[in-house]
């Protein structure tokens, strides 16, 4: 999506969302040691640190902040050389487009060999119910492409690819150094529980859900520890919140899944602050 048309969205985006408590994005900042996060509106970025290097778990809108917010991190973006993409829509993409500032140009970046079908132009990436097609995204990076249950290792990182098709049809969740499951859009997180990701944005929302109760007893099955960190619902590190309501789909414009604590309008970010980031750590979400 060009930076113009990313501009664009905001305005209806905002319209559309204002006051229905479903994006909850964390502030720009750090979770721990390893993980820090840029909040581009409504949306989250990472970077993964350990041993001096950092790679990056998605790349955003097409956003005007970018290299400002990198820097209240002290993040260089010429120091990311490998990207991992969770999936192409235009608020994980953003900043790869051609129209970028080109910030990444020189990154590797590591998609799933399905997700990569809407770069080529084989699909088209549909939301409202298959209502809508969202503008192709162009990108000019070298790939590396994934499969379901490839293992990776970029220098000390080991990065496990597990395959959650049902928001879009190649949705990769990272399993990093088998600590850190960062989702994208697969899990949202509610005041009561995790859900399926919202509804109206998805491709397939009974393979969505199919999707989460596959993964759910994956991490189960491994019994560890984890940190389960969200595009845009935050973070937590309680399995069970996390796939508590699994089977229900998030229907953003339901009363029910109103949140006190999400901001009225995503698209506004007066409370991020480069103070903030460089003193608040990001707390998990509260569960009940």
């Amino acid at each position: 999506m060009a930076r113009k048309d990313s501009d664009h969205q905001k305005k209806p985006m905002s319209l559309l969302f204002r006051g229905k408590a479903i994006f909850k994005p964390l502030n720009t900042g750090r979770i721990d040691e390893r993980v820090a996060c840029v909040r581009e509106w409504v949306a989250n970025i990472f970077f993964y640190t350990k041993n001096g290097v950092t790679i990056m778990i998605d790349a955003g809108y097409n956003y005007a902040r970018l290299r400002e917010k990198m820097g209240w991190l002290d993040i260089d973006p010429a120091a990311i050389q490998h990207i991992l993409i969770t999936h192409q829509d235009t608020d994980h993409v953003g900043a790869l487009e051609t129209d970028s500032e080109q910030l990444f140009r020189d990154a590797t970046v590591y998609i799933g060999e399905i997700e990569n079908r809407y770069l080529s132009g084989e699909t088209r990436r549909k939301v409202f119910h298959g209502l809508y097609k969202l503008p192709m995204v162009r990108m000019e990076n070298k790939k590396v492409l994934l499969r379901d249950g490839e293992i990776i290792h970029i220098g000390d990182f080991k990065i496990e690819c597990l395959l959650v098709p049902g928001h879009t049809w190649g949705h990769m969740v990272y399993l990093i150094d088998d600590e850190y499951l960062f989702t994208g859009d697969t899990i949202w997180f509610g005041a009561d529980g995790g859900y399926s990701f919202i509804a109206t944005l998805a491709e397939d929302n009974k393979l969505a859900v199919r999707s989460l109760e596959k993964l759910e007893k994956e991490l189960r099955r491994r019994n560890k520890a984890l940190k389960i960190i969200t595009g845009h619902t935050g973070w937590t590190d309680d399995l069970d919140f996390a796939f508590l309501r699994r089977k229900e789909l998030c229907k953003p414009f339901a009363e029910k899944y109103t949140d006190p604590a999400a901001p009225y309008d995503g698209y506004v970010e007066d409370d991020d602050t480069e103070e903030s980031a460089r003193t608040v750590q990001l707390r998990k979400v509260k569960t009940t």
